[in-house]
């Protein structure tokens, strides 16, 4: 069973998770990693949540509107049915500039007939460390805190508020609405104001979606996922958030609980290279800024991750109040994560960097500071190349000489040479050229088992990774080689579980998982697909993409054998990897329109 069945909206400076039955369950405001207001996904009874709730008779489905980020929730029953349209306010107002401020907008439509309905409002701010309390004014219910770090929203509606607060039957006679903020509005609000929010709203996302290259398959899967991307992209900064929650498990009842809601270096550049791909420059150069003005030093040291506004420090704590999602304890903030070295983010961001370079014209001031970063990062790599990491997985205990690592040291440098020679810095070349036969020299040697005969997890193992699937990727080997056919053969034969991928099966810090890291097993259909086993890839493509929720999204997890969604959510990883395997899947193929229009360009 399938229990993250929630779908997500926002504006790109936060966002909330909407169940299937219409009940705001976790949002945060002002921003992504603000405290919660809503938090009933972490804990049922202290967590709160915003329910709008019928009787039996109604059947309750939901969908997106098509090519947005809206979500609509249908009521209907045999004598009354309306709409619930939620979504959070963005569009370009009268002054060219991002209308997106800290609001969820809730709007009922009446279809037919005199619905009843109850609204269960109940925020808990500050993470629900403390009670809140709500008191009516004249235009608004104001909530607030009493203890600890003070916090207030305000929800402005047109139903009575009375009612609203204490939980009583209302009846729907006209088109009714919520616009919850976390500031007071100068402005009155009325339903015809939310309505008009609502259309420009819906007009920016086509926008928005139209401007998304078409191929000539899974369109609407590449588009529902290019619209999760462009949500988890925090307007202010430039950063991708890795997803909107913390705490939801890899596995219930255990402790694979963390805050994803931060920029990992490696995932936001993984899903910059694809959105651009689609055709999104405009969150690519943003991205680059992002990374610019957080390595203001030509010698320090990228970090793995950062908070949203470029925050270094990222302190781990633990929730004790919080029973944690399905009770699986504990719920954590912050992410220790942020002091380990990882060696394989410099190589990805090189690879976003050089993209940069190649597709699109830049300042030269940006380029200059591109150049600039590119060189430390290849000073970086010299350092460091040859010393062992926590690898992709992040291993918080020790640290190995972890292949992909490795061969991401050497994508650094690769695309070093390949940024110095179309810049005409080719004095930086040679050098170069002979650090990165070096990596590659000793990347082949030791991390090949010669008795298994493929590539495996890290120097001298025999263990298996699915990260290794990506060398040939970014260009380390091609498709054709027998050592990367044999690599992607021995990997599916090992790690396959029930059609899913682990991302290795040797014991960690916490004990073989019992779910699948949805992104692994893109990158074996992707892998499969490259060495020329297409039907095969097809068959395992299509069955991953009936494991969606509802409404077309993924976690970072999948149950090996339940196939519910587990893990924090949605997944920025597992949505690019699916925009990835299909365009591969399409073989790139754009269609007919599509080609005309950028043969216009």
């Amino acid at each position: 069973m399938n229990n993250l069945n929630f779908g997500v909206i926002g504006n790109c400076n936060s966002a909330a998770l909407v169940s299937c039955y219409g009940s705001i369950e976790w949002s945060c405001l002002p921003h992504f990693d603000s405290s919660s207001i809503f938090a009933g996904i972490l804990d049922k009874e202290k967590g709160g949540h915003f329910s709008v709730t019928t009787d039996s008779s109604y059947k309750i489905t939901q969908k997106y509107l098509a090519k947005t980020n809206i979500l609509l929730t249908k009521y209907r029953s045999s004598d009354s049915g309306f709409n619930l349209i939620d979504f959070m306010p963005r569009y370009i107002n009268g002054n060219n500039a991002y209308y997106s401020p800290p609001d969820i907008i809730r709007y009922i439509q009446i279809k037919y007939g005199q619905p009843k309905v109850k609204i269960e409002y109940n925020p808990k701010l500050e993470y629900a460390r403390h009670e809140t309390i709500s008191s009516i004014n004249k235009d608004y219910i104001k909530s607030n805190t009493k203890k600890g770090d003070y916090d207030s929203v305000y929800l402005y509606t047109n139903l009575d508020k009375q009612k609203v607060l204490d939980g009583s039957e209302i009846v729907l006679k006209e088109d009714s609405f919520f616009l919850l903020s976390y500031h007071q509005k100068i402005l009155p609000q009325s339903v015809d104001r939310a309505y008009l929010k609502y259309q420009r709203t819906k007009v920016y996302w086509m926008n928005w979606v139209e401007r998304t290259h078409q191929y000539k398959k899974y369109n609407e899967e590449i588009s529902r996922s290019a619209l999760v991307l462009k949500l988890l992209s925090f307007q202010k900064s430039g950063a991708i958030l890795a997803a909107i929650t913390t705490s939801l498990p890899e596995t219930i009842g255990e402790i694979r609980n963390w805050d994803y809601r931060f920029c990992w270096v490696r995932d936001a550049s993984m899903a910059i290279k694809v959105l651009t791909k689609l055709g999104h420059l405009r969150v690519a150069r943003e991205f680059m800024n992002f990374i610019i003005n957080i390595i203001p030093d030509k010698d320090e040291k990228i970090q793995i991750m950062y908070g949203i506004n470029g925050q270094k420090t990222l302190t781990e704590q633990i929730l004790h109040h919080l029973s944690g999602y399905k009770d699986s304890f504990p719920v954590r903030i912050g992410n220790a994560a942020y002091k380990q070295k990882q060696n394989d983010i410099y190589g990805i961001l090189m690879d976003v960097i050089y993209q940069q370079f190649e597709l699109y014209e830049n300042s030269l001031e940006n380029n200059e500071t591109l150049w600039t970063i590119t060189r430390s990062i290849v000073k970086i790599v010299d350092k460091n190349w040859r010393k062992a990491d926590r690898g992709i997985w992040e291993i918080r205990t020790e640290q190995r000489h972890f292949t992909f690592s490795k061969v991401l040291c050497w994508v650094a440098i690769d695309r070093a040479i390949k940024i110095a020679s179309l810049i005409k810095m080719d004095r930086y070349i040679d050098r170069w050229e002979k650090l990165a036969d070096t990596i590659k020299t000793d990347v082949i040697k030791n991390a090949w088992n010669e008795d298994l005969q493929c590539f495996t997890q890290y120097y001298g193992s025999s263990d298996l990774d699915a990260s290794t699937l990506l060398m040939e990727y970014y260009g380390f080997i091609e498709a054709s080689d027998i050592k990367f056919i044999n690599t992607v053969l021995a990997t599916k034969k090992h790690l396959t579980k029930n059609g899913l991928m682990y991302r290795y099966k040797n014991k960690d810090d916490f004990g073989l998982p019992t779910s699948s890291f949805t992104i692994c097993t893109f990158w074996l259909i992707n892998s499969l697909y490259k060495i020329g086993e297409k039907k095969d890839a097809r068959e395992i493509f299509e069955k991953v993409l009936t494991y969606s929720n509802h409404v077309g999204l993924f976690s970072e997890d999948i149950d090996f054998e339940s196939k519910r969604l587990l893990g924090n959510f949605p997944q920025a990883y597992s949505h690019l990897a699916l925009i990835e395997t299909a365009i591969n899947l399409s073989e790139g193929e754009l269609t007919e329109e599509e080609e005309i229009l950028n043969n216009l360009q």
